[in-house]
């Protein structure tokens, strides 16, 4: 079943002074900043108190199977989205991971970014299958991976620990072309 597309209106160039661009290993700063937002972190596996060093590290990490990108206002990173394509007999799939700023959700961020990464996934890359997992009462984040042709294909029960009880999370994809 051929998933749902986004909207091609939705795009960097017209979201409002928003500017996508890929991530620079100088961004270590201020993505430790975004990763140690309580809300942010919520979202996330992160553990708090992340330190420079750790996202230096993990910015000149990423190698040439992985896409990550940013979102600016200003020259502030209010956004960050990464695909992390698999390998092998998996090397049509991408896990995908994306987090906005506490301070700007609701703002079209997150649609921005999800759309940069699934056009880059459709038309540059023949990645068919995205996967991701989202905490179950995420429910914002939720219905945006909807718009996108995401389904949730499971549960997690007791996924992560997270602020003091264990959490559960969906396992969602969006699945191109089968």
């Amino acid at each position: 079943m051929e998933s749902q597309m986004p909207d091609p209106s939705i795009s960097p160039s017209n979201a409002g002074g928003l500017s996508i661009r890929s991530t620079r290993v100088t961004d270590f700063e201020q993505i430790t900043t975004l990763s140690n937002l309580p809300l942010y972190r919520a979202g996330t596996l992160r553990l708090p108190y992340q330190s420079l060093e750790h996202t230096r590290k993990w910015l000149e990490s990423h190698g040439s199977g992985t896409l990550s990108i940013v979102a600016e206002i200003d020259g502030q990173i209010v956004g960050v989205a990464g695909l992390q394509r698999l390998e092998g007999r998996r090397l049509h799939a991408a896990d995908l991971g994306i987090g906005v700023h506490d301070q700007f959700t609701g703002q079209g961020i997150g649609k921005a970014l999800l759309g940069a990464l699934i056009d880059a996934a459709d038309n540059w890359l023949n990645i068919r299958r995205i996967e991701l997992t989202v905490f179950a009462d995420n429910a914002p984040a939720i219905r945006l991976y909807e718009k996108f042709g995401f389904e949730t294909e499971g549960l997690l029960k007791a996924y992560a620990f997270r602020e003091g009880r264990f959490a559960d999370a969906f396992a969602m994809a969006r699945v191109r072309g089968i």
